[in-house]
């Protein structure tokens, strides 16, 4: 039987608490934001900036774009709608709709319109010029730009899961709608399909 005075019983303590404070030590990489990190299988930053590249790519490759341009010798405005999240994951998607509008506005290929939330704050912010604003550097209300075109659509999900390996497949679906016919001028879908595998610890 080993019997340790005050002083070692101290020194053991001491080492105990060090040895507990390095396993919370958290290590932080910082990495390039367009590397690929698929940490937990979920919806990421990745997953939203390659749908939106992808997909409003082809929207602006399809006929209907040319077809307006031509008839109407300008280009169509286009405002982005709701993107409605079906899925099983919280998935914040105003991420997503900021890379479709990135992609929009980037194109040069259509005029991009600010969305209803936007609109009420420039709304706002005309009001207030009217009422202080030097009357020579005032925006008018009435000259605002209407859309020609809604994009809007869905994230879906199906998720299935057996034996600690998990399948997750994402369905995305976006369209382009006449906002005065109606009509959908294009419709688009992409899916991607993730396989996580929970590592099984051994004793």
């Amino acid at each position: 039987m080993i019997v340790l005075n005050r002083g070692q019983i101290g020194l053991v303590a001491l080492a105990v608490l060090s040895l507990a404070g390095c396993a919370q030590e958290s290590r932080i990489t910082r990495v390039d934001s367009e590397v690929v990190t698929d940490l937990s299988g979920r919806w990421n930053d990745t997953d939203s900036r390659m749908v939106a590249e992808s997909m409003i790519k082809e929207a602006l490759e399809y006929p209907w774009l040319n077809t307006f341009s031509g008839s109407k010798h300008r280009q169509p405005v286009v405002v982005v709608g709701d993107i409605m999240n079906n899925s099983h994951e919280h998935i914040d998607v105003n991420t997503f709709v900021a890379d479709l509008e990135r992609e929009l506005t980037n194109s040069q290929k259509v005029t991009f319109v600010s969305g209803k939330g936007d609109r009420e704050e420039l709304r706002t912010e005309r009001k207030e010029q009217a009422m202080y604003a030097r009357e020579d550097t005032q925006e008018a209300p009435g000259k605002e730009l209407g859309a020609d075109y809604m994009m809007k659509g869905t994230i879906a999900t199906i998720l299935d899961e057996a034996d600690g390996t998990k399948a997750v497949f994402y369905q995305i679906d976006l369209q382009m709608v006449d906002l005065e016919s109606n009509a959908k001028v294009w419709f688009g879908q992409k899916k991607i399909k993730k396989v996580v595998e929970k590592k099984r610890s051994i004793f």
